[in-house]
């Protein structure tokens, strides 16, 4: 790719490779250890990822000017966030697992929470009881044990455990020929005494036959409160987990054999960097995404913003973030292919609305349908010339003259856009009984509109005005539909980058290597408690973030950190009492040691409430409690900077390449053609125009504008 206008010019060799694997592009960026960086960008290979990180990792490095040897040989940090978990879990292609669980709770796979089965449908169908059905279970019921036990809510021993059931029970999954056993008894993030004697028990009879079976327990992977999504947590870490080792062991074999000289770190769902040894992979499966939200919020703090939007719009996906106030929001039950579970993960909202979108009519009814398949990168769009046969998006703008069809990554890929056009007009325009040009604008009217209603659903969530927020636009796609996707809805800005469709690996070379240990408790704070009490709700709050202080410490210690280099924050869940959703809060203080710090801690609940929600609806007068404790420790990494420059001139004729008739807004015009990378500070573009990166393509309508601020970063003005 070409240069970076708005990082420095190039001085050392990268010390840091940031990867993003999307469901159609892998894209990567490079950093040095002054901050300047460089992207590439590459098909990604969803068989075996390694094809496509590396093709990537060679753009970026023919960017740079370097050879791969002198790039993987040099770099401190590989960072890569794929998708290799995510999909065995939708393609069901995992471990062949069994459970041990409480007796009674055997059934609980199958009957799940509502929601999952009604989860991810369309409107139409979530209208309709007949159309619910819940996912498939990870564990079909002949492979579900349960044994007798109970410990109850406060840890203490209800029922012991009948160990000969445990046996029993053991001995058939081994004869089974299950690959992984996994064990959930009820409370046990409060008492695991039953789950580790299950555990024992199973390991014994495993050596005793001579099999090749691994043991997870949920107090291990996730000691938290809810069963359901603890057990499904637990079960998703057994099951898809192996691939998705296999598939990052593969980047690391692949890094190596170039000359890395460490271990590859992947990106966690909650916003840090972990060892791909990481225990507790599943925390992994929801971090391509993630990046753009960290690099959405390490910008705004850049510009002195801290009410973002963020949109991602690739070719399969459109993913919204929202930062309020500098808040990002924790989700910790979140949806995985329709299961609940208990994983930390920074809040987003996805529909299908991509560029790879596949595009059809029925002949009767003329309905058109977007998606919800798309045709990623294999064989991808039609254009693409790759074997794909239906129309799509993105065919849909190379036939509006939208997307350059020599210039598509670079001119890697030529875009055959009469092959599409015909296909398109075929199964499309012919099929509705209307022009080609009129179809292709009007299924991308369709789809624009669909993330602009989307946008609208996020901001009217969070009772907030769009005049307070700006919108940063970034993805393959994002720049392509920006104007559609944001018109109307009042933004106070809108923004997009040069590097947009790498802008989610530029969001995880900003994140710092992380640790994240909680556990579920439950401390109900009167709203007049008095001094003994807030200081006996202290000493018990102090006394667990000091356990967990030291288990993060120590993971980190063993993942090479030392440790004067790692910082620890403590944090809680809270809300204010008989609500159902927390908040998370950082806490103050390292530790609580007297009444006065534990109200530190509860004024701290509620400035972030007023953040998140507003500060109408804080309600202090009904106590407030704490539903989970928890710690992070981070060390600190090298991380991507911006150039700040002095505005120039407003006349961006040394970045004008030419004219191309466009098709926009129900005309056809000749639309100014724009170098993207060399657009400066001050430059102002007035449209229609087209600004062209080998990476991304932002269409400028009709009388809008585009304004190059003194970061280089691209703010979009509707007329």
């Amino acid at each position: 790719m070409g240069p970076i206008v708005g990082s420095p010019p190039i001085v050392g060799n990268p010390i840091v490779i940031g990867i993003d694997a999307g469901g159609t592009m892998t894209d990567t960026i490079l950093v040095d250890q002054d901050g300047h960086f460089k992207i590439g960008k590459s098909a990604t290979t969803p068989r075996n990822e390694a094809e496509g990180f590396l093709s990537s990792a060679e753009d970026a490095a023919d960017a740079w000017g370097i050879s791969l040897e002198a790039l993987f040989s040099g770099v401190n940090v590989v960072l890569y966030s794929g998708t290799g978990m995510l999909n065995t879990l939708l393609s069901r292609t995992g471990r062949k697992l069994g459970l041990i669980t409480t007796k009674g709770l055997e059934d609980m796979i199958l009957m799940g929470r509502g929601l999952q089965a009604w989860a991810d449908y369309s409107y139409a169908d979530r209208l309709h009881a007949v159309t619910h059905h819940h996912p498939d279970p990870l564990v079909p019921r002949r492979r579900t044990h349960g044994v007798t036990e109970r410990i109850d809510q406060f840890g203490d021993i209800v029922l012991p455990l009948y160990e000969h059931e445990v046996f029993a029970a053991a001995k058939k999954l081994i004869a089974d020929k299950v690959e992984a056993i996994c064990i959930m008894t009820i409370f046990s993030h409060v008492n695991p005494a039953h789950e580790k004697r299950i555990a024992e028990i199973c390991r014994g009879e495993i050596t005793a036959a001579g099999a090749d079976i691994l043991v997870y327990t949920s107090h291990e992977v996730r000691p938290v409160i809810r069963e359901q999504s603890r057990l499904n947590s637990v079960l998703i870490e057994a099951y898809a987990t192996s691939r998705g080792r296999k598939q990052l062991k593969g980047i690391e074999d692949v890094s190596k054999k170039y000359g890395f000289k460490y271990g590859v770190q992947t990106l966690l769902s909650f916003g840090g960097l972990t060892s791909i040894n990481h225990p507790r992979l599943h925390e992994t499966m929801i971090s391509g995404p993630i990046g753009g939200i960290l690099g959405a919020a390490y910008v705004g703090k850049l510009i002195g913003n801290d009410s973002l939007i963020c949109s991602d719009m690739g070719g399969t996906s459109f993913d919204m973030g929202v930062i309020t106030r500098g808040q990002t929001r924790i989700e910790n039950e979140p949806l995985m292919d329709r299961f609940k579970l208990n994983v930390p993960t920074l809040h987003l909202d996805t529909i299908g609305a991509g560029a790879g979108m596949i595009l059809k009519v029925d002949p009767l009814t003329k309905k058109v349908s977007l998606g919800p398949e798309s045709a990623g990168s294999d064989p991808g769009p039609i254009c693409f010339d790759r074997g794909g046969t239906e129309p799509t998006i993105a065919d849909c703008d190379a036939i509006l003259g939208r997307l350059n069809p020599h210039y598509f990554l670079g001119g890697k890929v030529v875009l055959q856009v009469e092959k599409a056009r015909q296909a398109f007009e075929k199964k499309c325009a012919r099929v509705l009984g209307v022009g080609v040009e009129e179809a292709a604008e009007g299924m991308i009217d369709m789809l624009e509109a669909d993330a602009n209603n989307a946008l609208r659903r996020v901001i009217s969530g969070q009772g907030i005005h769009p005049s307070e927020f700006t919108l940063l636009s970034y993805g393959g796609s994002g720049p392509l539909h920006l104007a559609g996707c944001s018109r109307g809805i009042g933004f106070k800005d809108i923004i997009t980058f040069q590097f947009a469709a790498a802008f989610s690996a530029f969001g995880c070379t900003t994140a710092d290597f992380m640790r994240r240990h909680s556990v579920s408790t439950q401390h109900d704070i009167p709203s007049r408690a008095d001094e003994v009490t807030l200081a006996g709700f202290g000493a018990k709050v102090t006394r667990v973030w000091n356990d967990l202080t030291r288990a993060a410490v120590d993971e980190m210690i063993a993942d090479g950190h030392a440790r004067e280099k790692i910082k620890t924050v403590p944090f809680l869940m809270m809300r204010y009492t008989g609500q159902l959703e927390d908040v998370e809060v950082m806490a103050p203080l390292a530790e609580v040691n007297s009444a006065e710090d534990m109200r530190k801690v509860l004024d701290e609940f509620e400035a972030v409430y007023a953040k998140v929600n507003h500060r109408v609806s804080r309600y202090g007068e009904a106590g407030f409690t704490i539903t989970e404790l928890g710690l992070i420790a981070t060390a600190d990494k090298v991380k991507p900077v911006l150039l700040k420059r002095p505005l120039g001139s407003s006349n961006p004729a040394s970045a004008h390449k030419g004219v191309r008739e466009a098709y926009i807004a129900g005309h056809w015009h000749k639309a100014n053609l724009y170098e993207m990378d060399l657009l400066q500070p001050g430059h102002e573009v007035i449209g229609p125009a087209i600004i062209e990166h080998p990476a991304t393509t932002l269409v400028v309508h009709p009388q809008d504008r585009v304004f190059v601020d003194e970061w280089t970063l691209l703010h979009y003005s509707h007329a």
